[in-house]
């Protein structure tokens, strides 16, 4: 699997990649994540952590699924609004700031989480175990002038 890790970080850090797998994955890999209780996604069996994000859309006030990499941090999960270096933040990330409240699953369970924003201090403290994780961080961070934001995700009591 290990190989197979590698081959998707590669393909995902180009921009064709990073384009087909937003064209494709997200719209299929939340429907396949949860089916399958976590175990698959598009491009097959789960190699790199995921994590299927339920936000609540800021303006539809409807739910909105996301299917994201993660980083786990101290035991919470950290997820990267990285949207493949592009212009924009992506979607589900406008949908945090608008309301933080929200649903994960790691697996088949979904678990409620409030989403922090980190600050830039607090983003920079972790970078580094976010880029060890997921190297593609650093080349998407080389591709947009904007400030990339970096959530965690801490569930009550937590």
């Amino acid at each position: 699997m290990d190989g197979w890790r590698k081959f998707l970080l590669k393909v995902s850090s180009t921009r064709f990649g990073g384009v087909l797998m937003k064209a494709t994955s997200a719209h299929v890999d939340p429907f396949l994540f949860r089916a399958s209780g976590g175990r698959f996604t598009s491009i097959g069996p789960v190699v790199i952590p995921h994590v299927l994000l339920t936000t609540t859309g800021r303006k539809s006030g409807q739910q909105r699924d996301a299917q994201l990499v993660y980083t786990d941090i101290d035991d919470v999960v950290h997820i990267v609004a990285s949207n493949f270096g592009g212009k924009n933040h992506p979607a589900w990330s406008y949908n945090l700031d608008a309301n933080p409240l929200a649903t994960m699953r790691l697996g088949s369970e979904p678990v409620d989480v409030t989403a922090e924003l980190l600050s830039d201090a607090e983003k920079d403290e972790v970078w580094d175990r976010l880029v060890a994780n997921i190297p593609n961080y650093d080349v998407y961070k080389t591709r947009t002038d904007r400030n990339i934001r970096v959530y965690r995700l801490v569930q009550p009591g937590g």
